[in-house]
């Protein structure tokens, strides 16, 4: 069955993606500001409980509704079910137009707009940053984006499927993801009017106990996805120099979120042999970066985050290029035939045996 609802998900995304602004995400944020206000006490204890009641509730609603269609319907209907909540959690069109529009902008020689659409989607200050640096920040945010809206997503699922429990990994691994970065405080930048169009939400006002024990639980659900992620990386690229930075780099790469980032980022950094890491953009101004090490903005509702930080330690490896803009499609893609071809083999046996 998994086999299934994740290749429908794929085709469907494919050809009508979610929307930016989606009422799917509007309640996400609506939930979770609700859930922070009437039960963030300030407390430790008290914040694992909101941050469960958050991340888990969806989950297990989604569980429930899965089990009433086996038993009440049939598989049929929970393999419908499974693919509408695939829909929403996996998919490469929630982010990928970022990354399209600043290639293009790279190709067409318009660096100026390519450091306009970076600085836009993660909401960083881009503006004096050469041309293979914007390059090396559009990879690092694109592999890591595909690792959380796909990956990680077909990880979780994929696992807990197999143990009966349906879809819900995949919506307890991106309501973690949510969580973590939706109570992470960023600054609103003022609107102009080339952006008035875009939708900006303010900061919730949760506990700093909230805040690092959404940080704690991201990371332990995160953990596994990121090395299968690195690992498959390694598998469809260059094997030996993947691990070889993963070994030596993983720990030490300025990271955009947790170390889990940093496996990521090393793993791809020897499996296309271009160099990543270094130091990371500012918030776009410097009121944020007085309030904040984060920021994070993206209108699908599933962005990714942004950390300031002063190491510019990176891996060993060729200057980025816009021709690796290509080669990191390539490699996404190689990964995601791989699960497919896994999937169905698996899928196979079960039904042959």
């Amino acid at each position: 069955m998994s086999f299934f609802a994740i290749f429908c998900a794929f085709l469907i995304e494919q050809v009508k993606p979610l929307t930016r602004s989606n009422p799917i995400h509007h309640g996400l944020r609506h939930w979770a500001n609700a859930v922070s206000r009437n039960f963030d006490a300030g407390k430790s204890d008290h914040s694992w409980v909101v941050w469960l009641i958050t991340a888990a509730l969806p989950a297990l609603a989604v569980l429930g509704v899965h089990w009433f269609l086996i038993y009440a319907i049939g598989w049929p209907a929970a393999v419908v079910w499974n693919v509408m909540v695939l829909y929403v959690t996996l998919g490469f069109r929630q982010f990928s137009y970022h990354f399209t529009d600043i290639r293009d902008a790279l190709d067409a020689g318009d660096e100026d707009l390519a450091r306009q659409l970076l600085a836009e989607w993660q909401n960083v200050d881009a503006s004096n940053i050469p041309r293979s640096e914007i390059v090396r920040h559009v990879i690092e945010y694109s592999v890591l984006a595909a690792h959380r809206h796909v990956f990680g997503v077909l990880t979780w699922y994929v696992i807990l499927a197999a143990l009966g429990l349906g879809p819900f990994g995949a919506v307890f691994y991106r309501m973690a993801e949510f969580t973590v970065r939706f109570w992470k405080p960023r600054f609103q930048p003022k609107l102009s009017a080339a952006t008035s169009d875009k939708v900006h939400y303010e900061t919730p006002v949760v506990s700093s106990h909230l805040r690092a024990i959404t940080a704690q639980a991201w990371y332990l659900v995160d953990w596994l996805p990121a090395r299968f992620t690195a690992m498959g990386f390694a598998v469809v690229g260059n094997f030996e120099d993947a691990i070889d930075c993963w070994r030596n780099y993983a720990q030490q790469l300025p990271t955009l979120d947790n170390s889990n980032d940093g496996v990521i980022l090393a793993a791809t950094s020897g499996a296309m042999h271009v160099r990543l890491g270094g130091e990371l953009l500012k918030p776009a101004t410097q009121a944020e970066a007085v309030n904040s090490s984060f920021s994070g903005h993206d209108s699908s509702g599933f962005g990714d985050a942004t950390a300031t930080s002063e190491a510019t330690i990176t891996t060993p490896g060729r200057e980025a290029e816009p021709a690796h803009l290509r080669s990191v499609v390539g490699l996404v893609w190689r990964y995601v035939v791989l699960w497919m071809l896994l999937l169905a083999l698996l899928t196979l046996s079960n039904l042959l045996g």
